[in-house]
């Protein structure tokens, strides 16, 4: 059978002893698994590996597959330089993934390539299979800022290539798991960490892959997660196969969560197909998310569509919002994410119009027009967009960053005619120190500036 299986793996740099010098012993049962996928992917005796790594080059709109005839690369940034291994690319193999994916509409290609050398997220399963005999050419491929259900099809682009020209492929799915689990850890404690490695490490066990796909994306921003789209496009290389799955380890001891699994192909079973049910899902959220909009966001909603459909901004407003949106002046942000993912933001700190309903107006019309991070929405992204409203209190001069919380206040950091403002209860921005320094980086002020800091409430609308 061409998909003869997958093995999705960590890649903690420490896990090899010439970097981790004696701390490998800490994650003694991740090596274990690693040495024991590695030699069960040497008995399947594969004519390539694909392998999907976080490190590879990550663009939002765009899958990236390594061009070239093969590359090298070591650990030398890990303080490891004698760990180096080289790689044959198997270009024809590439080539028709490529081709499949464009005629699936998929973006992606072999341009943008700033460093062609292997990153430690290939690295590291590699250089355990090379211990177990694993010799193999490879196609190596990066992730994307795309849906969940886009890298499921790149990864059914992939199976259909492998078939087409007969190869006997596994695939090597890289990534890590949560970075929270830990106070002590290097990226702190989030709650949703825990919770994130129990739902995929109940995955990798089940092989249930549906739930890879349907993973609540702000639980997955909170926990600080890095290989879950490596996970969903081994889903789609395996969509329509039986799969007799074997979780190895899991182990966090560092604050970060490693997984070792295996994904033995046994057969066919159509009802393994998840696409479909992947994309039912995404319209179901969606209509609920929809149906459950309060009066802020509907209003939001309905001036970008207005204007993206009709060419003109809202020139009436509803009959029936409320006094607090029509008798009221504050300033206010408007947040459109897709699939999870920030699309476009837009505010202002103090009032500019008559009323928040004004004020709403524009800038839902500039969060998806004129948000300098992203090209403008496009009409056929409007059903796909997800609202939120924040109305801002009156900010408040604080004398130090012990007055701040990032969950609790927005901050704005000033310094002269510069000032760069970031709003609370961010996914991704849990201490204060985090904080202030996008806030000052937004507003272009040097780290080193005498700066001045002040905080603000918010109430937001969903």
């Amino acid at each position: 059978m061409p998909m003869l299986g997958a093995v999705l793996t960590p890649h903690p740099p420490v896990l090899l002893p010439e970097v981790g010098k004696g701390r490998e012993r800490d994650i003694a049962a991740t090596d274990h698994a690693m040495r024991t996928a590695a030699a069960e992917v040497a008995r399947w005796n594969p004519d390539v590996l694909i392998v999907a790594s976080p490190h590879t080059i990550l663009y939002a709109d765009y899958f990236h597959i390594a061009p070239g005839s093969g590359a090298a690369g070591s650990m030398a940034a890990f303080g490891a330089p004698q760990v180096r291994l080289e790689v044959t690319y198997d270009a024809p193999l590439r080539e028709e993934i490529l081709r499949r994916a464009g005629q699936a509409g998929l973006q992606a290609g072999t341009r943008g390539q700033r460093d062609p050398s292997l990153d430690h997220g290939v690295l590291i399963p590699l250089y355990y299979l090379r211990k177990a005999g694993v010799t193999c050419p490879m196609v190596r491929m990066g992730l994307s800022g795309f849906s969940a259900l886009d890298h499921y099809r790149l990864g059914q682009c992939v199976a259909g290539a492998v078939e087409a020209l007969g190869r006997r492929a596994v695939f090597v799915a890289s990534g890590d798991l949560s970075h929270k689990l830990r106070a002590d850890g290097p990226y702190g404690f989030a709650p949703e960490g825990p919770v994130f490695d129990d739902a995929v490490t109940r995955t990798m066990a089940s092989g249930n892959f549906l739930e890879f796909l349907t993973m609540d994306p702000s639980l997955c921003e909170r926990a600080a997660e890095c290989g879950l789209r490596s996970f969903q496009i081994m889903a789609g290389a395996l969509d329509g196969l039986a799969v007799a799955p074997r979780l190895l380890s899991h182990e966090g001891p560092f604050g970060v969560g490693y997984g070792v699994a295996l994904f033995p192909v046994t057969g066919q079973d159509d009802t393994r197909r998840y696409a479909p049910a992947c994309e039912a899902a995404r319209k179901e959220r969606l209509a609920a998310r929809r149906a459950a909009e309060d009066p802020w966001v509907r209003l939001a909603r309905l001036s970008l569509e207005t204007y993206l459909r009709q060419g003109q901004m809202l020139q009436t407003l509803p009959g029936d919002l409320p006094a607090a949106l029509t008798g009221e002046a504050a300033g206010a942000f408007v947040s459109l994410h897709k699939d999870g993912r920030l699309r476009g933001c837009i505010g202002t700190i103090a009032p500019t119009q008559a009323s928040v309903a004004e004020e709403i107006v524009h800038n839902a019309v500039s969060a998806g027009t004129r948000d300098p991070r992203f090209p403008p929405v496009r009409a056929d992204e409007l059903d796909e967009l997800e609202y939120s409203v924040d109305v801002l209190g009156r900010p408040e001069p604080v004398d130090s960053p012990a007055r701040l919380d990032p969950r609790r206040y927005g901050v704005i950091v000033s310094y002269g005619r510069r000032r760069g403002l970031l709003l609370p209860d961010l996914d991704g921005v849990d201490t204060v120190d985090q904080q202030v320094e996008i806030a000052r980086r937004k507003g272009g002020i040097g780290e080193n500036d005498p700066y001045t800091l002040q905080r603000f409430k918010v109430v937001r609308h969903v």
